[in-house]
C-alpha cells in the first residue's frame, strides 16, 4: 500500500500575476476550495497518510495556514451554534500529516527539484505518489487519478504515469504518451494529431519507485544548469529510468484534466466544478 505523496507548491506563479503577488497559485479557489486541496483530498481518500509539500520561503505560507486547525474559528462556530460547520473548517483528518520542505525560489528550478529535495530530506525509500499542486483530474463518481495509479502498479519496483484521454485533435498542446504493452516508452512533446503516438496526455501525476526517486536525486545533484539554462525537468530522469530497464506503467483515465495555471484554465475549472 502506498501511503506517501509529494506535492510541489513552491514558485511565484508568474503566469498568474498580478493576483499571485498576494495569493499563492495553489491556493487560488476553485469553487469553495483551493486548487491544491482537490489533490490532497483525493490522495487521502486513496490511503495516503503522509504528504510532503514543497513550499516557498515566503511568510506566512498560505498553504500551511489552510491546513492548520483554526482554533479561534472553531470556538466562534461553537459559541454561535454552528457546530455543523466545524467539519468544513477542519481541512485535514487527525491521522494524516503534512510535512513541509522549503524551496528557495532563487535556487535550482524545475519539476525534478522538489522531488529530489523531499527524497533526500526524509530519506524516502519506498514508492510515492507525486502530484503537482496547481491542477487536478475531475472525475466525480468515477475512479480518482490517485486510485487509478495505485491500481496500475504490480509491485514496489514499478512506477506509473497517469494518462488522460482527450480528443486527438487537441494533443498538440500537451506531452503525449507513447505506450507499448501498457508501459510508457516516452513522452512526445506537442506532436501534431497525425504524429501523436496516442490520445493520452501527460498531466504530471505519477507513482515513483525507489529506483526512479534515486534517479531523480542523481539527475538534480549531478547537473548544474544556470537560471537561464534548461529547467530540471522530471521527464529527463524518467527517460533515463526507462532506458535503464525501469517499468513505468500507464494508468489511463477519462476524467477531465483541470489546470489553474492560466486564467482561462482556472475559469474553466470553476465552471466545470461548480456546474456539477
Amino acid at each position: 500500500m502506498i501511503t506517501k505523496a509529494i506535492i510541489p507548491v513552491a514558485g511565484w506563479g508568474t503566469r498568474r500575476l498580478p493576483i499571485t503577488k498576494i495569493i499563492e497559485k495553489s491556493m487560488l479557489p476553485v469553487g469553495n476550495r483551493p486548487l491544491v486541496d482537490y489533490s490532497v483530498q483525493e490522495l487521502i481518500e486513496a490511503g495516503v497518510k503522509d504528504i510532503y509539500m514543497v513550499i516557498s520561503n515566503v511568510e506566512p505560507c498560505q498553504v500551511q495556514e489552510f491546513y492548520k486547525d483554526n482554533l479561534a474559528l472553531n470556538q466562534y462556530l461553537i459559541e454561535r451554534g454552528k457546530e455543523d460547520r466545524l467539519k468544513l473548517a477542519k481541512t485535514l483528518p487527525d491521522d494524516v500529516t503534512i510535512h513541509y520542505t522549503v524551496q528557495d525560489p532563487a535556487g535550482k528550478y524545475g519539476t525534478a527539484v522538489p522531488i529530489a529535495m523531499v527524497v533526500e530530506e526524509y530519506n524516502i525509500n519506498e514508492p510515492v505518489l507525486v502530484f503537482m499542486g496547481d491542477d487536478f483530474v475531475w472525475n466525480p463518481g468515477g475512479e480518482s487519478a490517485a486510485t487509478a495509479l495505485i491500481n496500475s502498479v504490480q509491485d514496489v519496483t514499478d512506477s506509473a504515469i497517469l494518462g488522460v484521454e482527450i480528443d486527438k485533435s487537441k494533443v498538440d498542446k500537451y506531452g503525449v504518451l507513447s505506450v507499448e504493452d501498457g508501459k510508457l516508452v516516452n513522452v512526445v512533446e506537442k506532436p501534431t494529431p497525425e504524429e501523436a503516438p496516442s490520445n493520452l496526455i501527460n498531466v504530471s501525476k505519477y507513482i515513483m519507485s525507489p529506483e526512479l526517486l534515486q534517479q531523480i536525486v542523481k539527475y538534480v545533484n549531478e547537473h548544474d544548469f544556470g537560471p537561464k539554462d534548461q529547467e530540471y525537468m522530471v521527464t529527463d530522469p524518467i527517460d533515463e529510468y526507462i532506458k535503464n530497464g525501469g517499468t513505468m506503467r500507464i494508468a489511463a483515465t477519462k476524467g477531465e484534466y483541470l489546470d489553474g495555471g492560466s486564467v482561462e484554465g482556472w475559469l474553466h475549472a470553476n465552471n466545470v466544478v461548480c456546474g456539477n
